[in-house]
């Protein structure tokens, strides 16, 4: 059978023949979980407590601090839920919603990731001007934007697929809703659907991507200035937690961009595992790579 209208619910994706091995799948991801929470607020309250940590970097590492926290709480604790009691529906409007929060975090810490290119940049290239440049009113301002881009620029996905009808099949790839796994479900043209998301991704995620690209190479014709190898590598140094942030933030989401395009015939197990580590490695990674790499944080911390 068919319907006409919206579904009542989706059925979150299991992993066919490991359903036995939820139970410690769940407390893996549980783990995992606990680890992004913890390191995301200690490095929060690191920097509120630490003086020195006061500046626009430091606000911005904050802030991909909150938008992990908010990203891996929408998602995981329903995951948990499902594998933990076997709650494998989510509602319509929940899903509507988890969707909506899913791709407006990710297109904020993506602004965000841009903006801290952008402070490295004006800090090596043009160091007498960075203090004028980049006060901490600029940097609150950077972070109404980054929200504002967010929300403007994928509010529109939940509400293109509202409308639409559902075939019979309510069956996700994934533990959670993304705006390509519900869409492929729908028994109606979805090519409005198709071209605002593809158009919305590369306009966010695609143009920050290119611009933080320009950024470095930018700072890498600086660096090569300098006289001595021994102050090119201190200088760049500066950059290598931002690059591995950008890395850790930019190839899952590659990755999981790829298996929706290319991996329709992929196990199931490919998918689940994509789209885990897209939610959990950044929010993970992120505050391991700053405590490493920052002075102050890893003091603090030990």
């Amino acid at each position: 059978n068919s319907s006409d209208l919206s579904p009542s619910s989706f059925i979150l994706a299991s992993i066919p023949g490991l359903e036995a091995a939820h139970f410690w799948m769940a407390i893996l991801l549980c783990s995992t979980y606990i680890l992004a929470v913890t390191g995301n607020c200690m490095v929060l309250l690191i920097v509120k407590i630490e003086p020195s940590l006061h500046a626009p970097m430091y606000f911005f590492l904050c802030m991909l601090a909150a938008i992990d926290l908010a990203l891996s709480t929408s998602t995981v604790p329903r995951v948990l839920s499902f594998y933990w009691f076997n709650t494998r529906e989510i509602g319509f409007g929940a899903c509507l919603v988890q969707m909506f929060f899913i791709h407006t975090l990710s297109a904020i810490e993506s602004t965000v990731l841009l903006a801290m290119a952008l402070d490295r940049y004006v800090a090596i290239c043009h160091p007498l001007r960075h203090a004028a440049i980049l006060t901490n009113a600029a940097t609150v301002k950077v972070g109404l934007v980054a929200t504002a881009r967010g929300v403007l620029f994928f509010l529109p996905l939940p509400l293109l697929l509202l409308p639409l009808p559902f075939c019979s099949s309510r069956m996700l790839s994934h533990s959670f809703c993304l705006h390509q796994d519900v869409m492929n479900l729908a028994c109606a043209n979805t090519t409005p659907s198709v071209v605002y998301g593809l158009t919305a991704i590369l306009l966010v995620m695609g143009l920050d991507a290119v611009l933080i690209c320009l950024s470095y190479i930018l700072i890498l014709r600086a660096v090569l200035r300098l006289a001595s190898w021994k102050e090119r590598i201190k200088v760049f140094s500066t950059c290598v937690a931002h690059i591995c942030v950008v890395l850790a933030f930019y190839v899952p989401l590659i990755g999981l961009s790829v298996v929706h395009r290319f991996g329709k015939d992929l196990a199931p197990l490919v998918h689940v595992i994509m789209g885990n580590v897209y939610i959990l490695v950044p929010a993970v990674l992120n505050p391991i790579i700053y405590g490493v790499r920052t002075k102050q944080i890893r003091g603090r911390i030990l």
